[in-house]
Formats: C-alpha cells, sequence, structure tokens
C-alpha cells in the first residue's frame, strides 16, 4: 500500500506541472490588465507608469521568465507568491478560505448520498413500478437543473411566497456552530442534489446486475431478508462503480462550490478565485487553482485506496 500511494503521488508531479502551467498562462492572455484596473475607472496611464508598475510587480519580465520564478518558489519553498494588490500571502489567503469550501463541499457530498444511494437501491429492488419510475424521474430531473439556476430560485421564490431568504452571511463554525450549520444547509442540499442524479442512476443500474447473481439468489432462496440480502451480500459488491462515480463528480463539485459560494455569498475558495479572476490578480487565481488541482488528486487516491475496502480482492502494489 505504501509504495503504491508513493508512485501514484509521484505520478501526480506531471499532472501538477500542467496544471501550473495551463493556470499561469491562460491568466496572463486574458482580455484586461491588472494595470489598467489600478490606473481607476478610466483605465488610463501613461507608458512611463505602466512601465513602472509592471516592473514594480514582476510583470515586465518574458513570461517563462515569470514563471520560472514562481514554480521555483512554489516547489522549494512552498511559496506560492503574494497577492498583486494587498501583498498579503496567498498561502494565508487559502489557509483562510480553504475551510469554508471543504465544509461545503463535504456536506454536500455527505447530502448527494443520502439522497442517491437509498433510492437507487429502493428503485433496483422495485424495479418497474411505479415508485421506480418516480425515482428514475427524479434522478433525471437532478441531472438536468444546473446548480446556479436552482440556488437562484431557492433564493428568489421564497422570499416572494413567504417572506423568507436563507442566510447569506457566513458565520463562523467556532463562533457559533448552530448559525454555522443554518449558513451552509441550503446551500449544500442545492450542490448535493445536482450531484445526486447520476449517483442514483448508476446504483440503480448495478444494483440491479448484482441483484440477478447467484450468490444474491441463494441468499434469497435460504429465507434471508431483505435488508441483510441488500446490504449484506449485494451493496458491498455493488458499491466500487459508485465510488468510481463519486470520484469523478468531485471536479464536478469544485466548479459548484465557485458557483454556489458566490450566490450564496459564502467566503470560501471559490469565491476568492471569482475575486482574484475579476481583479487580474495573476498569482492568487495561480496559487488557487494549483491548489484545486493538488485536492483533487489526493482525493482521487483515496477513491483508489477505497477500492480494497470494499473488495478483498484488489492489491496494492
Amino acid at each position: 500500500m505504501r509504495n503504491y500511494i508513493i508512485k501514484r503521488l509521484l505520478l501526480s508531479i506531471p499532472a501538477l506541472l500542467l496544471v501550473s502551467i495551463i493556470a499561469f498562462m491562460l491568466m496572463r492572455i486574458v482580455p484586461g490588465s491588472i494595470v489598467d484596473l489600478m490606473a481607476g475607472d478610466q483605465g488610463f496611464v501613461s507608458g512611463m507608469d505602466r512601465a513602472k508598475i509592471e516592473a514594480a510587480m514582476g510583470l515586465d519580465k518574458p513570461l517563462l521568465s515569470q514563471y520560472g520564478t514562481w514554480i521555483s518558489n512554489v516547489v522549494l519553498h512552498g511559496d506560492l507568491g503574494k497577492s498583486l494588490w494587498d501583498k498579503e500571502s496567498i498561502t494565508s489567503k487559502i489557509a483562510e478560505r480553504w475551510p469554508v469550501t471543504l465544509e461545503l463541499g463535504f456536506l454536500a457530498l455527505i447530502i448527494s448520498q443520502l439522497i442517491a444511494l437509498p433510492i437507487g437501491i429502493y428503485s433496483a429492488l422495485r424495479q418497474d413500478t411505479v415508485g421506480d419510475y418516480v425515482a428514475r424521474s427524479f434522478a433525471i430531473l437532478c441531472i438536468a437543473i444546473p446548480s446556479f439556476w436552482l440556488a437562484t430560485m431557492v433564493i428568489v421564490f421564497p422570499s416572494i411566497w413567504w417572506g423568507y431568504s436563507p442566510p447569506i452571511v457566513f458565520i463562523k463554525f467556532v463562533a457559533d456552530p448552530l448559525g454555522n450549520l443554518k449558513t451552509f444547509i441550503v446551500p449544500a442540499v442545492v450542490l448535493g442534489m445536482t450531484m445526486a442524479g447520476m449517483t442514483m442512476r448508476m446504483t440503480r443500474a448495478v444494483m440491479l446486475e448484482v441483484l440477478r447473481q447467484d450468490y444474491v439468489r441463494t441468499a434469497w432462496a435460504k429465507g434471508l431478508r431483505e435488508r441483510v440480502v441488500v446490504l449484506r451480500h449485494a451493496l458491498k459488491n455493488a458499491m466500487i462503480p459508485v465510488i468510481t462515480i463519486i470520484g469523478m463528480q468531485v471536479p464536478t463539485l469544485v466548479g459548484g462550490t465557485v458557483i454556489i459560494e458566490n450566490i450564496f455569498s459564502l467566503s470560501g475558495m471559490g469565491r476568492l478565485l471569482i475575486e482574484a479572476t475579476d481583479a487580474r490578480d495573476y498569482t492568487v487565481v495561480s496559487g488557487v487553482v494549483l491548489f484545486f488541482g493538488f485536492a483533487l488528486i489526493i482525493v482521487n487516491l483515496l477513491v483508489d485506496v477505497t477500492y480494497g475496502f470494499f473488495d478483498p480482492r484488489i492489491s496494492y502494489r
């Protein structure tokens, strides 16, 4: 197991390098310049002043030289750089914001599975019944509805009909745990529902296949209760494809947090990324994207390691 994890981490280095190059270069070719933003609403600055500003921020050097300086600081010192606007360390910005994104993503993932797994299992056990058709329609609905649209409707319509809108002010967990949960529960449900549809359909499909296996028929023939057959014999063997789908949804989850955090005014990594993009804060965008890339690699590694728990036949070398 240890050798497998080390190999996977070493193989992730080229992927992270590619992510860093893309994140660094793309922001530099986006229309608009941070120098123009700093110049004010008129967007005008003389050539001499522009040269001074670019030299002060290190933007006067060739792109390859800028990238080499930045990536060498990341690799050798673990330093993602500083914001071009407030000169605050990007590492400290991420340390402040990532717990918000982690909490939102974790709650959304839990809620999506609490929705998807029971409905998917029920749909497989009651194949071609009214309940099955309702469950499948609900799964398609979850897949079809965009999270940003659902989040907007959750804010707009309750405020019109009942004079209620979910809290959009972030409350830290240490300050008020209950208030923190109230802040996160609605965006987490919205994000979780958009993720649950695919998992529902996969759970149903795999459970139908497993329930037709001989060892499951033997369990039914022994007179075991339905709950025992499903939980002990069928579900565990059906979980590997489901776990794969969950792992594949993590990038979608990251993208969803960027949108949901901005709609619900949650000061997480997604909102930091949008703010930095609007401000053309190149170093912050590069640092946040690199952090997201590293997080996705770690999650995929955890998903692969989890396979061994559900299927003892899988070995890691």
